[in-house]
């Protein structure tokens, strides 16, 4: 019976988690469209764009041009760069271009890319902040299409859309470039109910005045985003301001940036639990509830569907097809890298694989937050 009841909570909470939620969102977004008033292109607020580097000569020029290019008014537009006690030629780069524009700032101890954003946080003038990688490219409307959603009084933090390319066409890569597809779709719908639950760090932006200083082991692109629905203020997403970012290369670079991600999440999420109360927070408290904190908890479910199958698979066909089901899935997983290393690959092998390594992913960083560990630094990607 004990056995029974948690095959099929744990069989549910999997299916809520990754069809139930998108599906009810598309429900009520039909009854209570939430859209943004935005302001027209000729209001152009001041603007600074913040950048963390540590290490990043390889691409912060590029970067760096890519905003200067922007189509946003030069006179409107500046850049904080702060490195993070950066040891390679990254702050020689920043120096030799446009300094009029460009203001580097430096960290002589490695503090981590949140300590790197309250820091150039205070040196801004901006009255719009945009956080950018920096390896993050824009398209160069980008910023306008960010900046006009705070003509709408009510939005106080927007993300934009991030596209992740995949030249090396590693399933890895495929595996991630779809799931980012899955979430832009989940933060257009949160978007138009009120609030999104979560952002990318690429390409956000804030209004100067609701900026608050985080811990430097605290992950920027969730914890600011829900001190800014505390403020009473929304947070919504733009498709039209597109971010263009290669995927990292193996899953050795996916699985430790998942890793970091998941545990920073989890300690924001303690630290900004009472907005989980329903009470408080009503319908956000729900999303955040489905779309974040399940999300992370979802491989205790499939471990439970898993050891719960096995007690009863000598209880009918049912339960046989189950436990051969998630046994296959399971083993296409292991096998996807194997054939592509073959140079064999599935589609459908990429799926698994990734979901897999997502769901591994956040059983390690549980099992880091149990054990109190933080993570404030970390080598940056080099996809």
């Amino acid at each position: 019976m004990l056995a029974t009841f948690v095959f099929w909570f744990s069989v549910g909470i999997v299916f809520y988690v990754y069809v139930g939620y998108p599906a009810l969102l598309f429900f009520f977004t039909r009854l209570r469209p939430g859209l943004v008033s935005r302001a027209a292109g000729t209001w152009r607020p001041s603007v600074t764009v913040l950048i963390s580097a540590y290490n990043e000569e390889t691409s912060i020029e590029a970067t760096l041009r890519n905003k200067l290019e922007s189509d946003y008014p030069a006179e409107k537009l500046d850049i904080i760069v702060v490195s993070d006690a950066s040891t390679d030629r990254t702050e020689h780069i920043v120096e030799t271009l446009e300094p009029a524009r460009i203001r580097l700032l430096k960290q002589e101890r490695r503090g981590g890319k949140t300590a790197a954003l309250n820091r150039a946080a205070v040196e801004a003038t901006g009255d719009i902040l945009v956080f950018s990688d920096a390896n993050s490219m824009y398209d160069r409307d980008a910023i306008g299409k960010l900046v006009e959603n705070f003509g709408d009084a009510t939005v106080g933090y927007v993300t934009g859309k991030m596209i992740y390319t995949n030249p090396e066409e590693t399933a890895v890569g495929e595996g991630c470039g779809t799931y980012m597809r899955y979430e832009n779709q989940i933060r257009a719908m949160e978007s138009r109910l009120g609030s999104i639950v979560g952002v990318d760090g690429g390409i956000d932006a804030i209004r100067r005045e609701l900026y608050v200083t985080m811990k430097p082991d605290q992950l920027p692109d969730f914890i600011l985003p829900l001190h800014v629905v505390e403020q009473g203020y929304r947070v919504v997403y733009d498709a039209r301001a597109v971010l263009r970012e290669p995927t990292l290369g193996t899953q050795k670079e996916e699985y430790a940036m998942r890793v970091r991600v998941s545990l920073r999440a989890l300690w924001a999420i303690r630290d900004m639990r009472h907005l989980l109360s329903f009470r408080r927070s009503g319908l956000y408290a729900w999303q955040l509830w489905s779309h974040k904190l399940l999300r992370y908890l979802c491989f205790l479910a499939l471990l439970g569907a898993y050891f719960s199958n096995l007690l009863l698979v000598g209880n009918g066909m049912l339960y046989k097809g189950f436990f051969l089901a998630q046994n296959l899935a399971y083993a296409g997983a292991i096998l996807s890298p194997v054939l592509e290393g073959r140079g064999r690959s599935s589609g459908i092998l990429y799926y698994l694989h990734y979901f897999a390594l997502l769901n591994a992913a956040c059983a390690h960083a549980f099992v880091k937050f149990l054990l109190g560990r933080k993570q404030a630094t970390w080598t940056p990607r080099q996809g």
